[in-house]
């Protein structure tokens, strides 16, 4: 494997941050590719898969699901991948998935190159997300059901208990990169890149 072409870039920040929108364009400018355990898991759901059924529940209650499960995703993921470019959006959201996500990556010799945390005021991200579910509703589209107010409070809740302590673990791996996710979307995405690359030439 070439280290040298490996690059890992982790997206965190909380439901509505905007995290997955940027992550695909920061995938299609740097040739990385974006794995969302979300997009993946709601795909299980809509296929009525046995994983699916399985984690449908705890998707709707807007809970977090189980760490073994989405390290075995990751890990059958990454098994292929040479060498390893990947955004991670959505991915780890606990302290023991960060440490399992750290134990594959020095297996495979890429370390995180960032951790890009998206700073948006609660109240913004909740307006986000509610209308969200609003314009696809309006498009007769399906509204994924953590679209609501009141599931959004409580991820909002879980992110903060659960995930919030990544940005403590990154920090002090010296990984951390905090942008401001307010604003147009081209204005969040030229502070995405600029982090990234001075994290990138550290």
């Amino acid at each position: 494997m070439t280290q040298d072409n490996n690059q890992v870039v982790i997206f965190l920040g909380p439901p509505g941050a905007g995290k997955g929108t940027q992550a695909e364009r920061l995938a299609a400018a740097h040739g990385l590719v974006k794995v969302s355990t979300g997009d993946i898991l709601r795909d299980h759901v809509a296929r009525e898969t046995e994983l699916g059924q399985q984690v449908a529940p705890i998707l709707a209650a807007g809970q977090l699901v189980p760490d073994e499960i989405l390290v075995a995703l990751i890990r059958d993921r990454l098994s292929s991948m040479e060498p390893v470019r990947i955004i991670f959006d959505g991915f780890p959201r606990t302290q023991a998935q960060a440490n399992a996500l750290d134990l594959l990556l020095e297996e495979l010799g890429a370390p995180v190159n960032a951790a890009v945390l998206l700073e948006v005021p609660d109240e913004e991200l909740i307006g986000r997300i509610v209308e969200r579910g609003r314009q696809a509703a309006a498009a007769g589209q399906p509204v994924r059901s953590d679209d609501t107010e009141e599931v959004a409070r409580r991820r909002q809740e879980v992110y903060r208990q659960e995930t919030a302590p990544l940005i403590k673990y990154y920090q002090q791996a010296g990984r951390l990169v905090e942008v401001d996710g307010t604003g147009s979307m081209d204005e969040v995405y030229g502070r995405i890149e600029n982090a990234v690359s001075v994290a990138r030439s550290r």
